[in-house]
């Protein structure tokens, strides 16, 4: 799975907050809102660099186009939490003692997050 730059994340954040699809124009919106770490991000995103990260993301089995309609309309193809569960499961599959990364990884989560685990296990 690829990892994703700094535009690309803020992207996915926000196909990941809307349920519905959006346009690249209103990505472009959204993301002019968001606070400019950097003053030199200041300035405002060209729509056509926000559909260019758009077509990244669609090449990196991300993101859908609806080409129903123009302007066309795009959608994350999972959830947050999916990604995130698939990420992880890349990096544990590469690990060459998955037994003891998974040690590692819950031996750093809190009590909540603990208990959340046991639930889970318990359920499955």
């Amino acid at each position: 799975m690829a990892t994703l730059g700094e535009l690309e994340r803020a992207v996915m954040d926000l196909l990941w907050a809307h349920q519905e699809a959006i346009t690249a124009n209103v990505l472009r919106d959204l993301l002019s809102q968001r606070p400019a770490e950097v003053e030199a991000e200041a300035r405002p995103l060209a729509v056509t660099t926000v559909l260019t990260v758009l077509s990244r993301l669609e090449k990196k089995g991300l993101v859908e186009r609806e080409r129903a309609s123009r302007p066309h309309r795009y959608r994350a193809v999972t959830s947050r939490e999916e990604h995130t569960a698939e990420l992880m499961m890349e990096v544990l599959g590469s690990a060459p003692d998955r037994e003891a990364v998974l040690a590692r990884f819950i031996g750093t989560v809190s009590a909540g997050e603990a208990e959340t685990l046991r639930n889970l296990l318990g359920h499955s």
